[in-house]
């Protein structure tokens, strides 16, 4: 069994956790009864674990949304669907890995799944450009989203990257022009789409497939228009201070649903998504059942006009130094 990678944070947990193991051994090594014992330590773990994820700071959630043991799209896809077949290809002569697509069954619906993927180590990572997507990935997400709505198949897309890929050859190929299609051409698609930032939800990169109907997050993940350490090199030319850009950005789940941005935060099993993966999969399994329960009951016409309020809602604010109109007597 791999070791599981622990944050600064999680390190007043390795004694109890090598306590547990130590008294797990005892028991399989001798007929001496120590589950009291091992109770007792499993619960004071369990109860400092709640207590440290419970007030973990922006910065400290980004460790988490980053954690390479963090389940990524396609293992939640292998999880909350009966069925699932990739489709490849942008039909311009790219398949870009860092972004994956197919349909799949989820309950009883047929649906067009999409998301960024990273890997679970160096060669992977490599492979997956972090799961940075190329001008080709979003070029074939849009292909696969225009077959969706040909055929009446809602779309859930899973958004976990740093950002879109900015290198030369990427900005050569039109990154730009690739995200904006995708942003323009989301907002006339006639079926329900779902999105999660299941992780790191980072700029454009993110945005290529976030137009959606309903946004949903996990509880540790982020959503940004930029960084903290890119934020914080603009800001104060110095990357030194990404926590204080993290706490000025508002990149929590929490923050943006206070926001009226995300529309559902999803709850992590204690000590986060990478703790108990089949755990957070049902969790999300759950909520895109039942959002999907309740988008299948609005005509296309009603899903467009929403979808398009509900964008044009983000950003409004009332700034309380400005006085308050007078009027004429």
């Amino acid at each position: 069994m791999a070791r599981r990678a622990l944050l600064d944070f999680e390190k007043p947990l390795v004694e109890l956790e090598e306590q547990i193991e130590q008294i797990r051994q005892l028991a399989r090594d001798s007929e001496v009864d120590v589950s009291q014992q091992l109770l007792q330590l499993e619960t004071l773990a369990s109860r400092r674990r709640t207590e440290i994820f419970r007030s973990l700071t922006p910065a400290q959630k980004i460790q988490v949304a980053r954690h390479p043991q963090r389940p990524s799209c396609l293992d939640y896809i292998q999880v909350i669907t009966d069925t699932w077949y990739e489709l490849h290809g942008d039909r311009r002569g790219s398949d870009d890995k860092a972004l994956v697509a197919g349909i799949g069954q989820i309950g009883d619906h047929a649906v067009l799944l999409l998301g960024h993927q990273k890997g679970r180590d160096i060669k992977e990572n490599v492979a997956r450009n972090f799961g940075m997507a190329s001008p080709g990935g979003y070029r074939k997400a849009l292909r696969l989203m225009e077959h969706a709505d040909r055929f009446q198949l809602p779309i859930l897309s899973f958004i976990d990257t740093p950002g879109a890929y900015a290198g030369v050859l990427a900005e050569e190929q039109g990154q730009g022009e690739a995200i904006a299609m995708n942003l323009r051409e989301m907002f006339r698609l006639r079926v329900p789409i779902i999105a999660t930032v299941i992780g790191e939800g980072g700029s454009g990169g993110a945005l290529g497939i976030g137009v959606a109907d309903r946004l949903l997050m996990f509880e540790h993940s982020v959503y940004t228009v930029a960084s903290p350490e890119a934020c914080a090199s603009i800001l104060w030319r110095d990357a030194a201070k990404a926590p204080e850009a993290a706490e000025a950005l508002r990149i929590t789940a929490s923050d943006l649903q206070r926001l009226e941005v995300v529309d559902q935060v999803l709850d992590e099993p204690s000590g986060g998504n990478h703790w108990a993966p089949l755990q957070a999969a049902e969790t999300l399994k759950a909520a895109l059942l039942s959002q999907l329960h309740d988008l299948q009951t609005l005509s296309s016409e009603e899903l467009l006009e929403r979808r398009y309020a509900k964008y044009r809602r983000i950003g409004r604010f009332l700034d309380s130094s400005t006085p308050e109109p007078q009027h004429a007597v």
